[in-house]
């Protein structure tokens, strides 16, 4: 993972420059936790690490023809999970339906790059299991015979007018003066 490190410290983040580059001496957190919130809500994270299913996915023809192994990581942030206090599933992200939604995605998905099906991943994750930030890692592992494995990393929060909603205005207007 190290060379993910090496990346993030030459991306550039929120509050530098426009075209400046973050300071590579500056620490980053690991690559299993999540980015720095804007708010002060404590995130806790599920994590899935070493999944690995048969998909169609590639632009070779080769590729299209036959399913070849994809590897996935997953690290599924989410404010404060209720479960840490209730002890019920219903309360924290199902990492067992995480696995059998990836199954059903990987089967149907109809597309062709690593980036697309990463984007998709991460959606599903945010859309039906109520992450609020991911973190999807996608590997093709032994695409060539002289590398251990090629893939992407991607990282999405949910938009931030969909985490939080208040209503200030709730019963203004319903007691006459």
């Amino acid at each position: 993972m190290e060379f993910f490190d090496a990346v993030r410290n030459m991306r550039t983040f929120p509050g530098t420059p426009q075209g400046a580059q973050a300071d590579a001496i500056t620490p980053r957190p690991a690559v299993d936790s999540p980015p720095p919130a804007v708010s002060d809500v404590s995130m806790d994270v599920v994590y899935i690490k070493g999944f690995t299913g048969q998909t169609v996915i590639g632009i070779d023809v080769s590729e299209l023809r036959d399913p070849q192994p994809v590897r996935i990581n997953l690290t599924i942030g989410v404010p404060s999970i209720r479960a840490c206090a209730t002890d019920r599933i219903e309360d924290t992200v199902n990492y067992a339906a995480v696995h059998d939604a990836l199954h059903g995605l990987l089967a149907t998905h109809g597309v062709q790059l690593l980036e697309r099906l990463a984007e998709k991943i991460a959606q599903l994750l945010i859309a039906d299991f109520g992450a609020h930030w991911v973190r999807v890692s996608v590997a093709k592992p032994g695409k060539f015979d002289d590398v251990e494995s090629v893939g992407v990393l991607i990282e999405r929060r949910k938009p931030a007018r969909e985490q939080y909603v208040t209503c200030a205005f709730l019963g203004e207007g319903l007691i006459p003066n």
